[in-house]
């Protein structure tokens, strides 16, 4: 008999599931937990927040495409790391929670902390469960795992009772999560075949999970060889290499006008993993699902988001990736199209001029720098905000996985995200875009960077407000402010503080040199753009937008 208590069962699980990091934000409840990660070598990044935690987790799940791991305490450690759980949920990422939680006696006392986490997490998750046998653990995480990964991935909250957790068990391990089998049936190639040879103005719209490097060169080959103009949902722009002539722009926020109508003009739609949401539909007036409707060709791992919101007319339960690998692997000849794709990619090139915007410092000039000196591999993270729109609009996305950003429009996760990718990718440069609001809700993990030496470089655009809502708040009620100005340290200081490196940019041209010294200093960076106040977006000024709401009589 070898008894080993439930951390140590727990951590030997993790093990064999692949798990090397874990990010947590320690807590008494799940001691046990931290004591078997010595033994099983897994190494656990100490964070200050358990929301960064959680973002972290869910950034590593990310560039993985296997489940990154959290670990907090119960009560406010969970209720902290939901945000990180509701990211995983609407971005399909495969992610592990795991917390802490009152032993099993004291239930139903409300007793110190206690809240009932399946309750709290179904809502958000794909599963949330409590274990309540030592000897189980096994059983759990493995099906965690599995639930993680299977369909439409996405986050499991597995809650931990602490005296489960401490209690001894002689218990055998399971093996790891069993590997899916690949492969699309030849009919429904066949079927996707003929609804392309019967179209004349296709789009097809390539995002959502469980893709790879492999996938993007597949949707890469599979766009050049038939000429099909290719658009991507939102921050999903690094699927294709954006200097490709197959890639017309993302269906996002501030998506390009042009590449709107084109998508109510098209009369085939491919829409390989993506979920055909509302942002991709400019808030389902694009394309509304009470049609009418282009033909819509749906391929998406979860057969119940065929049909949710938009009918197809050929809905495949099946992984992107092999249906791009299967259609590729066939050679076609290009389609009637070649002015439809080619006029589609003209738009794109037009969108990506930049227009000006007030100040000495401007966001579109630094973005084209960034995108122009950057090493193909390196790694571009933001948050939520109109200073992200600038990245979308100016920067050339040029390989897979060089893009981490939030679906969910999350603010703060762009910096958690950063150093997680700094963690996993040490060798590649790691840069986070952040607005000065955004960076202020996640940068107490400038503590967390320095510990663990993700020496990654934040670009933080001051403007002094939530600059989304501040827009949105001049269209609708001209000159009345209310809750959007924002009174912002002095960042560069405030990097030197954590022992780190701080510059502040108040100039355009002295951009490239402060981004060089960031470099060069080895260390966690922070690099303040001081912004003109009236730069509010990306094609709209503060005073354009108050007179604009002045006009529509608000």
């Amino acid at each position: 008999m070898v008894l080993r208590h439930g951390g140590r069962i727990l951590a030997d699980q993790l093990a064999i599931q692949g798990v090397t990091r874990v990010f947590s934000v320690p807590g008494e409840s799940f001691l046990a937990a931290l004591d078997g990660f010595l033994d099983a070598g897994i190494e656990n990044i100490v964070c200050r927040h358990e929301g960064g935690a959680a973002m972290m987790a869910e950034a590593q799940g990310k560039l993985t495409g296997q489940p990154g791991v959290a670990f907090v305490t119960r009560g406010p450690g969970a209720t902290n790391a939901a945000s990180g759980v509701h990211v995983a949920r609407q971005d399909s990422t495969p992610m592990i929670l795991f917390v802490g939680q009152i032993a099993r006696g004291h239930r139903d006392r409300e007793a110190f902390q206690e809240v009932n986490f399946r309750a709290m997490f179904t809502p958000l998750a794909k599963w949330a469960a409590e274990v309540d046998d030592t000897a189980r653990l096994p059983e759990y995480i493995s099906r965690a795992f599995h639930v993680a990964m299977s369909g439409r991935p996405g986050p499991v909250v597995l809650s931990l009772p602490e005296d489960m957790l401490s209690g001894r068990a002689d218990t055998p391990d399971l093996p790891s999560r069993a590997p899916r089998i690949a492969g699309v049936p030849e009919v429904a190639i066949d079927g996707i075949e003929a609804a392309l040879a019967e179209a004349e103005r296709p789009l097809v719209i390539a995002g959502g999970p469980l893709w790879s490097a492999e996938a993007a060169a597949d949707l890469a080959r599979l766009a050049q060889a038939r000429g099909l103009p290719v658009a991507v949902p939102f921050r999903r722009q690094d699927y294709l290499d954006n200097r490709n002539a197959a890639y017309v722009g993302d269906l996002g926020v501030g998506m390009n006008p042009k590449l709107g109508q084109r998508l109510q003009q098209a009369d085939l739609l491919l829409v390989l993993g993506a979920r055909l949401g509302d942002i991709a539909t400019g808030g389902y007036d694009l394309l509304n699902p009470a049609g009418p409707l282009p033909r819509i060709v749906h391929i998406h791992p979860d057969a119940d988001e065929l049909g949710r919101v938009f009918r197809p007319d050929l809905g495949l339960a099946a992984h992107a990736p092999d249906v791009i690998a299967a259609l590729a692997a066939r050679n076609a000849a290009p389609g009637p199209w070649r002015d439809w794709a080619a006029g589609a990619r003209a738009d794109y090139e037009a969108w990506q001029s930049p227009k000006e915007t007030p100040g000495a410092v401007k966001m579109e000039q630094i973005v084209r720098w960034l995108s122009d000196h950057l090493p193909e591999d390196a790694i571009l993270t933001n948050g939520a905000g109109n200073y992200a729109a600038f990245l979308h609009r100016y920067f050339r996305f040029k390989g897979y996985r060089t893009q981490l950003a939030p679906t969910s429009g999350s603010m703060g996760y762009g910096f958690p995200a950063a150093i997680a990718a700094k963690l996993h990718q040490p060798d590649r440069p790691v840069i986070c875009l952040a607005g000065d609001g955004c960076f202020q809700m996640t940068l107490n993990e400038f503590s967390t960077a320095v510990q663990h030496g993700a020496n990654v470089i934040t670009i933080v655009a001051n403007n002094g407000r939530y600059g989304t809502i501040r827009m949105h708040q001049e269209k609708t009620y001209p000159a009345r402010i209310s809750g959007t100005d924002l009174a912002n340290p002095d960042f560069a200081a405030l990097a030197r503080a954590y022992g780190g490196h701080g510059e502040t940019v108040v100039e355009g041209a002295a951009f490239a040199d402060a981004f060089a010294r960031a470099q060069a200093s080895g260390r966690p960076a922070i690099i303040e753009l001081r912004l003109d106040p009236e730069a509010l977006s990306t094609g709209m000024t503060l005073t354009e937008a108050r007179e604009l709401g002045a006009r529509q009589g608000r």
